[in-house]
């Protein structure tokens, strides 16, 4: 879990914010690159084109890597899968790296989107491999590494990128391709640890191997029961073979799990946490923060993220709910903030907009930012799963680009109210959860599809005042 989710879970949360620090020298570069190839500078509008495109690009790379990670898990596995895509890191580092020397603000650009190939992914394999591989008392907890390493990741970026470290001009190229250094790692390390014994046994149909890796996964525990368990499963698929995306979203017995991947995913992205993660210096900036301060006072809040651990005691509802109803309490507040910024005296623009920002950066990934990716594994059969991924993973990263693309103009058009909007979409999302999806902690995948299988399984979630009853021999059977 650690391995897996520190050479591809990292990397993802290293790239979002790697390009934050660097983007005066970056746009330095890229002018004096074409005063030397044209004799005359960008004007400010490509100039701020070609940095926008050099941000953005990594999204869609990431939504381009989503697509074949279906056909890659079915072919070389969950692990195997993993450790082929750490040749696209080492690969794009190495073009972000030579970049400066070569004169070359295209391979900046090219690096970053094969980054995001790779983000793409992983973000889907990493805890698809981990649902596979955990018990099914730990899955809550390790499916939810990946998320503390995405934070850990952010946190590098913004250490690494201080003046006393790589944010000085000539280090910027060394500070991109740093992501080398996990990657080799991954590589190197994660082949000698064993591959998914659920893809092993019920899509290889490979028993030895799979009850060896069992052995290697559980010690000294009896695999016994472990093996029947996915027996039975493999038994009552009507394919071993892995559906496509197409009949996936056309069959009817799982519309409900598909739906709600489709929920939660979406709704991770458009909660405004990463409108929210674009603001954050103009927050800073108008509570009255030096401007030479933001990078140190940024560093504080991500390293608050980072210490923030989600107990498995809790369960993936009360997380997920509980997460996006904060969330759309924190949109109020930094609404809030950003009105009394205007209105009021300084002192409550300063306390108010810190300690939501901040608020945010502790609690909400440590509530709700991994559950999606952990849900998705759990609420699939075998043969359902990767291609449920590429629908949730797809639109995670279009939804981040929606958002990013959308957000500035949303914000001119709403002002200070613009945060309102995702307080909407987060208390849908929470509703959704808590009347259609059921709790699977400790459940085997097996006991989850048959919930989900039951055409009322979700009633026992509605409060008793809303639930129908017989009346004198009428009404519902249930």
């Amino acid at each position: 879990t650690f391995l897996s989710s520190f050479g591809s879970s990292m990397l993802y949360g290293y790239n979002l914010a790697v390009v934050n620090s660097p983007a005066v020298h970056i746009k330095a570069f890229y002018n004096a690159t074409w005063y030397q190839r044209y004799g005359q500078g960008l004007a400010q509008g490509p100039l701020t084109l070609m940095y926008s495109l050099t941000v953005s690009i990594f999204a869609l790379g990431g939504l381009i890597g989503s697509f074949p990670v279906g056909m890659l898990v079915t072919q070389y596995g969950r692990n195997g899968t993993l450790v082929r895509s750490n040749f696209l890191v080492l690969l794009a580092g190495m073009l972000m790296g030579f970049s400066r020397y070569l004169e070359s603000p295209e391979l900046v650009i090219i690096g970053r989107f094969i980054t995001g190939i790779h983000s793409g992914i992983c973000l889907s394999v990493v805890p698809m491999y981990l649902g596979e591989i955990s018990p099914k008392n730990l899955r809550g907890f390790l499916g939810l590494v990946p998320s503390i390493f995405i934070c850990l990741g952010v946190f590098s970026a913004q250490v690494l990128g201080l003046p006393e470290l790589l944010g000085e001009d000539p280090y910027w190229p060394l500070f991109l391709s740093v992501v080398v250094v996990p990657a080799f790692l991954q590589m190197l390390l994660l082949h000698w640890f064993p591959e998914s014994p659920r893809y092993l046994l019920i899509e290889k149909n490979n028993v030895h191997a799979a009850t060896k890796a069992l052995r290697w996964l559980l010690g000294k525990y009896d695999v016994q029961d472990v093996i029947e368990e996915m027996e039975a499963e493999k038994r009552s698929l009507a394919s071993v073979e892995t559906v496509t995306v197409w009949h996936l979203l056309l069959d009817r017995s799982v519309r409900r799990q598909v739906l709600s991947v489709v929920v939660i995913n979406v709704g991770m992205q458009l909660s405004g946490i990463d409108a929210i993660w674009f603001y954050t210096n103009a927050i800073f900036e108008k509570a009255g923060i030096p401007d030479q301060e933001i990078p140190y006072t940024t560093v504080g809040t991500g390293a608050i993220e980072v210490v923030c651990f989600t107990i498995e005691k809790l369960g993936r509802r009360p997380l997920i709910i509980v997460g996006f109803c904060f969330m759309g309490i924190c949109c109020v507040g930094i609404t809030l903030s950003l009105v009394l910024q205007v209105r009021t005296a300084p002192w409550t623009r300063l306390y108010l907009g810190i300690w939501v920002r901040k608020k945010i950066s502790a609690d909400y990934p440590s509530l709700t930012a991994g559950v999606p990716f952990l849900m998705t594994a759990e609420l699939f059969k075998q043969s359902h799963r990767p291609p449920a991924y590429i629908v949730g993973g797809s639109l995670n990263w279009l939804s981040n680009f929606t958002v990013g693309f959308v957000f500035p103009f949303l914000q001119v058009s709403a002002g200070a109210f613009c945060y309102l909007v995702f307080c909407a979409i987060c208390l849908l999302v929470a509703l959704y959860v808590y009347v259609i999806i059921p709790e699977t902690k400790n459940k085997t995948f097996m006991e989850i599809s048959h919930m989900f299988a039951s055409r009322h399984s979700f009633l026992p979630n509605l409060p008793d005042f809303v639930k129908m009853t017989r009346f004198n021999g009428y009404g519902p059977p249930w």
